[in-house]
């Protein structure tokens, strides 16, 4: 909605449907298409100039489907057939790439794992927000716990050889501090 907003201020402000469809990007038949409906209303370049809030409401007057993303998706009507049985999985703690297959699988819904992943958004909030939610772990005792990581650092010239080794990094992140230790090695093996 923001870009068609942009679209009939600067129309608006005298800029032509040429300029319009190159600065912004947009086929000059799109453009066009999108203007109609402010021709059709008088409301014309050189005219009272109006907020951004009155073409807001003016858009989602003229084009619902661009205010309301469900009217474009053509799988929604489908997927909201099964309403209930996608707030009871995700109450479950069932993912959203399952709930898309159980839906494909067992009940013939043609609809893909983001369609379905936007409609929980649309029409779930809560239910969706739940699956982000991240638990806090708690305090670690001190000492009690060290995180190991390595990975390979890149190539060195080894000055004793002459040749070209790779060089990797042994890391460790204590829990409690999160102080972080890292040394590079040769090797990446117990010894090392």
């Amino acid at each position: 909605m923001f870009d068609l907003i942009e679209l009939f201020t600067h129309w608006h402000a005298g800029r032509s449907q040429r300029q319009l469809a190159e600065s912004l990007g947009i086929d000059r038949k799109t453009v066009a298409k999108y203007l109609a409906p402010a021709i059709e209303e008088s409301l014309l370049p050189g005219s009272d100039p109006a907020t951004d809030q009155q073409w807001s409401e003016h858009i989602a007057r003229w084009f619902p489907e661009i205010a309301d993303p469900g009217l474009r998706a053509t799988t929604w009507p489908r997927i909201e057939a099964h309403r209930d049985r996608i707030v009871t999985w995700l109450a479950a703690d069932v993912t959203v790439a399952t709930i898309a297959q159980r839906l494909r699988d067992d009940h013939t819904v043609d609809a893909s794992e983001s369609s379905v992943r936007r409609w929980i958004g649309a029409n779930l909030s809560e239910e969706s927000a739940r699956e982000k939610v991240t638990v806090p772990r708690g305090a670690v005792e001190a000492g009690s716990e060290a995180q190991i990581d390595y990975g390979r650092l890149g190539m060195w010239l080894d000055p004793a050889t002459g040749r070209r080794v790779a060089v990797w990094a042994f890391v460790m992140v204590l829990s409690c501090s999160r102080h972080l230790f890292v040394q590079p090695v040769i090797r990446m093996d117990q010894p090392s």
